[in-house]
């Protein structure tokens, strides 16, 4: 039986939660002009702010859109300093409402989870099910189409609704998911979460548990992994993972108004390699994706390079390459580990 939260706005809108959830905020922003900006008049923002949630006339603002390559293009939308609060104080009201909800095997945005975990799962359904590489073992991956973009905002409202029954945390949220219209032609209003936002990695989480306990208790797939809008599905029977995808299909289109993305729907033997989050999990041993390593030697080189030229310091640079090798940590990858070390050496002594 659900648990229904009645008293949550409190924990939102009230001035100790708030200064609470700019200091959480902050962390890692306090030279950005914009965050200096606020801090100025702190105290005068944070309790103009607790003042119009409480009467209820809170606006959230409007968005600053930019591009990332992440490593394909995304479109990134930055709400204001002032909204931005908002949504680290929501996220820590609402995360523990949801969090007990969510199936163990669901990996993004949320506390000890990660890729590394997602992968490490993964590949300890793999071992069991190929019985350590020796049987037959098969892997049903596919991405959701668009996902951010195409979440309907009214569905979410009524998920988010089963359990909170707070109208004031309600209307907020409506504030906080209307805010926003994905920009797409083809889709209708109504449609899509910002990837910028905090609430957002929640909110995604609330509205693809529902295809998780679809997946979990309907379908009672027993070795599956999901992380955002990736999922993989492991199975030593191809043709049953094959008929998997009808049911899929229907619990996406006719419930959460999603797609399957049609180039991204594959069906893959265990031996062949199995592509996760910048990974490949072979029977014996795992090795990075071939473009991660590519960007990862870029992106380190670029730093590298403006580094020995003053526009960055080497401190960052040595901070770059740090994480790369925590990254390469997870894989059999010892000798890209020594040439990554070797070759940052060079580019930062400009040999």
């Amino acid at each position: 039986m659900l648990k229904v939260y009645h008293a949550l706005f409190e924990s939102i809108a009230s001035p100790e939660k708030l200064f609470t959830a700019f200091e959480e905020f902050r962390r890692g922003k306090r030279s950005r002009p914009d965050v200096q900006e606020f801090e100025a008049h702190l105290e005068e923002r944070i309790f103009a702010m607790h003042r119009d949630l409480m009467a209820g006339t809170y606006k959230h603002g409007l968005y600053s859109a930019f591009t990332i390559c992440d490593p394909k293009q995304r479109p990134i939308h930055k709400a204001t300093v002032r909204d931005r609060i908002l949504h680290h104080a929501v996220f820590a009201a609402l995360n523990p409402v949801f969090e007990p909800l969510f199936i163990a095997h669901s990996f993004s945005c949320r506390k000890d989870k990660g890729t590394h975990l997602g992968v490490d799962a993964l590949e300890t359904m793999l071992r069991k099910v190929s019985r350590n590489g020796t049987g037959s073992c098969f892997t049903l991956k596919c991405d959701i189409r668009r996902f951010f973009a195409s979440v309907d905002q009214k569905i979410l409202m009524q998920v988010l609704s089963r359990n909170i029954s707070d109208d004031r945390v309600l209307c907020l949220l409506e504030n906080i998911i209307g805010s926003f219209s994905s920009g797409y032609p083809a889709l209708n209003s109504g449609k899509g979460i910002p990837i910028g936002n905090l609430t957002s990695q929640l909110l995604a989480n609330v509205y693809l548990n529902e295809f998780d306990q679809f997946i979990k208790h309907t379908l009672r797939v027993k070795h599956y992994v999901r992380y955002t809008d990736d999922f993989v599905i492991v199975g030593d029977d191809e043709t049953i993972l094959k008929n998997l995808l009808l049911p899929i299909r229907g619990l996406l289109q006719e419930q959460l108004r999603l797609d399957l993305h049609p180039h991204k729907v594959t069906i893959r033997k265990y031996s062949q390699g199995i592509d996760f989050l910048g990974y490949v999990l072979r029977p014996h041993h795992r090795v990075l994706r071939t473009v991660t390593k590519r960007r990862m030697f870029r992106k380190l080189h670029e730093k590298a390079v403006a580094s020995y030229a003053g526009l960055f310091s080497k401190e960052s640079a040595e901070q770059s390459l740090q994480s790369y090798l925590g990254v390469l940590s997870h894989a059999n990858a010892h000798r890209i580990s020594q040439q990554l070390q070797n070759r940052y050496w060079l580019w930062m002594n400009n040999t």
